[in-house]
C-alpha cells in the first residue's frame, strides 16, 4: 500500500466517527464545522494547490450570478476547461498538483456543474409558479439560490471531499436541516456497509502482491505463454475492483455515520440524485430509511449483472447518475451507441488526459453494439433454456471485456496499453467485431430488432427518471 493510499485510508477512517459527532450539531454549526474540517483536510493534503479548487468554485459562482439561464452550459465549459489547465499546469511553469488535489478537483467539477443545473431549475420553476399560481411539481428543487458562503460550504464539505460519493446541493441542504438526526439509523447500516471491507482489503493486498501491474510492462511478461498473458488481465481487474470496493464502501460508511443522504424508503431515492417522488412523514407510522442517495457501488450486481451496459450502472453509481443527467441528454448524436460513446468520451476526459482512459472507455460502445446485435439476432430466437445459456456466456464475455478495458485504465500510456492488447491479439476487439458481423449476417427479423430497441429505450427512460 502506497503512502497516498495510507492517507486516503486515514481520512476515510477518521470520517466515520466524526460523522456520528455531527449528528449532535445544529444546522448552522454543522455547516461551518463541515466546511472547516473539509477545508483543513484539503489544505493539509493539497497545500498551495488548494487554490485550484477555490478558483473553480468562485468562477462557477460568478457564472451562476451573471446568467442563471446559461449557467449549466457555461459552468460545464468553465470547469472542464479548468481541468485541462489543471492537468497541463506544469507546462506553464507551475508546480504539479498532488493526487489529493486531483481527487478534490474531480469531485468539485461534478458538484459545480450540478449546482448550476439546480439553480437554473430553481429559477425556471419559480417563474412557472408566478405565471400559473401553482406550486412546482419538481422533486428536490432548491428553495432559494445559494450564496457564495453556501457554495463554499457545499464545495468543501468534509464528507467525501476526496473519495466521493457525489451528492447534489439539495442533498447537502437536506442533511443540514434534518429535524432529528440522532434518531436516524446509523450504526447498523454503517457496520453493514463496512463488514466486507476487510475482505476486500486483504484480497486487494494479496492478489496485488502476486500479480503486480508493473510486471506487464516487462519483456519477461511478453515472453510468457498466451494463456498466462490473457489470465493476467483478469487478476489485474480483480485487484482494481477490490481496491475500489473497499474505498467506496468506506466512503459510504462515512456518509451514513453523518446521516448524509438518509431519506425515507418511500422517497424512492436514486444514487446521486436523491428522492424521485414527493413524500411526507406520518407520525403514526414507524418510518423506514435508506441511504441509496449516496450509494456509489453495488458490489453484487457489479460482479453478476449480465450486460456491459448494465455493468456501468452499478459502478461509481453517483457519477453515472451525473453523466446520464448532464452529459448523455446533451449528446450531439441520436443513436444509443453513439450517445453512449460520447458519454464515455466525456467520462474519459473527466478522469484525465492519459490515452489509456480513452482506449478503454471508447471500447465500451463497441461492446454494447456487439451485445445488442447478438441479443437481436440470437437470444431473441432462443427458448428459455437457450436464453439462460446465452446469458451465462454473455456474462462471461462481459467480465472479460471489463478485464480487457481495465488494462488501459491502469496502464495509462497508449504504448503500454497497445503492447498488452497486442500480446493477446486484441481478443476482445476481435470478438466484438465478429459478434457484430455474425449478428448482422444472421439478419434478425424486424420484430427482434424492435424488441432490443425498445429495451434500450426503456433503459434510457429509466436513466432519465433516475
Amino acid at each position: 500500500m502506497s503512502s497516498d493510499e495510507q492517507v486516503y485510508l486515514g481520512i476515510l477512517a477518521a470520517s466515520i466517527p466524526a460523522g456520528f459527532l455531527f449528528r449532535y450539531l445544529s444546522p448552522a454549526v454543522k455547516q461551518v464545522a463541515a466546511l472547516l474540517l473539509g477545508l483543513s483536510a484539503t489544505i493539509a493534503t493539497c497545500q498551495i494547490h488548494t487554490l485550484h479548487s477555490l478558483v473553480t468554485v468562485i468562477g462557477t459562482w460568478i457564472i451562476i450570478k451573471s446568467s442563471w439561464r446559461l449557467a449549466p452550459a457555461l459552468s460545464l465549459s468553465w470547469t472542464f476547461l479548468y481541468l485541462l489547465f489543471f492537468r497541463l499546469v506544469s507546462r506553464f511553469g507551475l508546480p504539479q498538483p498532488t493526487p489529493f488535489a486531483n481527487a478534490v478537483q474531480l469531485l468539485l467539477t461534478l458538484k459545480m456543474v450540478s449546482l448550476a443545473n439546480e439553480v437554473q431549475t430553481f429559477h425556471l420553476e419559480k417563474k412557472k409558479e408566478v405565471s400559473s399560481f401553482a406550486k412546482s411539481p419538481v422533486i428536490g428543487r432548491l428553495s432559494r439560490e445559494p450564496s457564495l458562503y453556501d457554495t463554499l460550504c457545499y464545495s468543501y464539505c468534509y464528507v467525501g471531499i476526496m473519495t466521493g460519493p457525489f451528492f447534489r446541493f439539495q442533498t447537502y441542504v437536506d442533511w443540514l436541516k434534518q429535524p432529528k438526526p440522532q434518531a436516524l439509523p446509523g450504526w447498523v447500516p454503517c457496520l453493514q456497509r463496512l463488514k466486507l471491507v476487510p475482505v476486500y482489503g486483504v484480497a486487494f493486498i494479496t492478489v496485488n502482491s502476486v500479480f503486480p501491474l508493473n510486471y506487464v510492462r516487462t519483456e519477461e511478461f511478453l515472453d510468457r505463454n498466451f494463456f498466462y498473458r490473457l489470465f493476467y488481465m483478469t487478476a489485474v481487474f480483480f485487484v482494481f475492483r477490490m481496491r475500489f470496493f473497499a474505498a467506496w464502501c468506506g466512503a459510504e460508511a462515512g456518509c451514513i455515520s453523518a446521516g448524509l443522504g438518509c431519506y425515507p424508503e418511500k422517497a424512492l431515492s436514486k444514487p446521486g440524485g436523491g428522492p424521485t417522488v414527493n413524500y411526507s412523514s406520518d407520525p403514526s407510522e414507524e418510518e423506514k430509511y435508506d441511504f441509496k442517495t449516496i450509494q456509489n457501488i453495488d458490489c453484487y450486481n457489479t460482479e453478476f449483472c449480465v450486460k456491459v451496459r448494465h455493468g456501468m450502472r452499478y459502478w461509481n453509481m453517483t457519477v453515472q447518475w451525473w453523466l446520464h443527467h448532464y452529459i448523455y441528454p446533451n449528446s450531439p448524436f441520436k443513436s444509443y451507441t453513439l450517445r453512449a460513446g460520447w458519454t464515455m468520451f466525456i467520462s474519459a476526459y473527466w478522469h484525465g488526459l492519459h490515452a489509456g482512459y480513452y482506449l478503454s472507455f471508447l471500447t465500451i460502445p463497441l461492446s454494447i453494439a456487439a451485445e445488442s446485435t447478438m441479443e437481436a439476432s440470437v437470444r431473441a430466437k432462443l427458448g428459455p433454456r437457450g436464453q439462460s445459456v446465452f446469458d451465462w456466456v454473455h456474462w462471461f464475455l462481459k467480465m472479460r471485456a471489463y478485464d480487457y478495458m481495465c488494462m488501459g485504465f491502469v496502464l495509462l500510456k497508449a504504448s503500454d496499453t497497445i503492447n498488452y492488447w497486442t500480446s493477446i491479439y486484441f481478443i476482445v476487439h476481435v470478438i466484438a467485431v465478429c459478434c457484430i458481423i455474425v449478428g448482422r449476417a444472421l439478419k434478425g427479423g424486424k420484430r427482434d430488432g424492435r424488441k432490443v430497441n425498445k429495451e434500450e429505450k426503456g433503459e434510457k427512460t429509466g436513466e432519465k427518471n433516475d
